[in-house]
């Protein structure tokens, strides 16, 4: 279970959203946002690649559509598939590590995600730069079918939550849109816990607090 808040920046405005989430492995999770207000008791269900949205002002559950993936989340930088990639990175990519370099002064391997021809991927590459000691993620960037780059995810401040070290500050940052960028900052952190595939329904989408 985490506790997270995310801030949406812009030239303009910020906005920022406070959520609980919950997941087991990689196949399944439920994010709920408690704040601000007029959110508070959205809910979101991943089961597999499936996403679900309970929308408690009208009383509404609406299962996402593939055509939907790509589309901002919350209204921020990150999309519908970032909930769900998680679970296609192991089986949909080829993987190649490319070389060793250093981010912020800690030694990484890169690797470079290639889809497989027969997978439905958003990307057309995505390259991860991956801590050696503790293989923790630090800083990642998505390519469309033409080799642009379109997102740069950097992962950083690393800290011990949960009695793990983790990053816990991410930062999404499109490549065509000046001054735009989505922080996701975790706050609390907890692992191990009692939780079975129960947890992960529609109907407990609509209570769980």
């Amino acid at each position: 279970m985490a506790v997270m808040t995310m801030v949406i920046q812009r030239p303009e405005w910020s906005r920022e959203i406070e959520m609980k989430s919950w997941s087991l492995g990689i196949k399944k999770s439920l994010i709920l946002i408690t704040a601000p207000p007029r959110d508070a008791g959205t809910g979101f269900l991943k089961r597999d690649k499936e996403i679900w949205n309970w929308q408690p002002r009208i009383d509404r559950v609406i299962k996402l559509p593939p055509s939907m993936m790509m589309q901002s989340w919350m209204g921020s930088d990150f999309t519908n598939d970032d909930l769900v990639k998680e679970s296609s990175v192991v089986n949909d990519y080829n993987h190649t590590y490319k070389k060793d370099t250093v981010i912020r002064n800690y030694n990484c391997y890169k690797i470079e995600m290639i889809p497989k021809p027969e997978t439905a991927v958003v990307w057309g590459k995505v390259d991860v730069y991956i801590e050696k000691d503790e293989l923790l993620q630090l800083l990642i960037k998505y390519y469309d079918e033409e080799g642009y780059l379109v997102n740069t995810m950097i992962l950083s401040e690393i800290k011990n939550l949960g009695g793990r070290s983790i990053p816990t500050l991410m930062e999404m940052i499109p490549a065509d849109e000046p001054n735009h960028k989505t922080i996701i900052r975790y706050k609390e952190m907890s692992f191990d816990i009692d939780i079975d595939d129960s947890f992960f329904s529609l109907q407990n989408m609509k209570r769980v607090k």
